[in-house]
């Protein structure tokens, strides 16, 4: 091969490799001017902080549901079974075990005594919210407007009380009063009617 051809055929794959390279340029080029003209799918669209599912008041579906006081006996029960448990363990190792002595029985007696508190204090809840307010309007004696119930308790072995808060229903209410219903029988166990000394714009 003379010097001339192999000249020439240098040149020519030199320009072949330029005209190569300028095309793949261009279309990475245009690649990125189209991708960049496209409008993105979240453009124009505002981005705000959101509630989750269980807080959103708009998912709102019903009244509120008072948990029964009578789940109390669930520990009460658990507390019943570690304390035979300390008690098993003590008749059966007490003379082989080291780390078992009389404060397991001291701890079942604890215990026992807990889950007491707990099966005597689970009463079970027989009178709702609504129920509580037609209770509180009847014992009133005066037509009620606004009202609100809040679950409290009484006495050492916590029996579940509805303490209702009532207006009456004039706009602004001329009287107010407050009534205690009982949430196991209905009854109810104390009220307290006075004129409104609150003053309401």
């Amino acid at each position: 091969m003379s010097e001339s051809e192999s000249v020439a055929r240098s040149e020519s794959e030199s320009v072949a490799r330029s005209e190569s390279e300028s095309v793949a340029r261009s279309e990475s080029e245009s690649v990125a001017r189209s991708e960049s003209e496209s409008p993105r799918p979240d453009a124009g669209v505002d981005h705000r902080d959101a509630l989750p599912e269980d807080l959103d008041v708009s998912a709102y579906v019903g009244p509120y549901q008072f948990p029964d006081n009578s789940r109390r006996r669930i520990p009460g029960l658990l507390y019943l079974i570690i304390a035979a448990g300390c008690v098993l363990l003590y008749v059966l190792a007490n003379d082989t075990w080291a780390f078992v002595n009389e404060g397991w029985l001291w701890a079942a007696a604890a215990l026992t005594v807990t889950a007491v508190i707990c099966f005597t204090s689970g009463w079970r809840m027989t009178v709702k919210e609504v129920d509580a307010l037609v209770a509180a309007q009847q014992a009133l004696g005066f037509p009620v407007g606004h009202a609100s119930a809040q679950q409290v308790w009484r006495g050492l072995r916590s029996r579940p009380t509805w303490r209702v808060l009532c207006y009456s229903i004039e706009d602004p209410p001329q009287r107010r009063g407050l009534v205690l219903v009982d949430a196991v029988d209905g009854r109810v166990v104390e009220q307290l009617v006075e004129d409104n000394p609150e003053t309401w714009g």
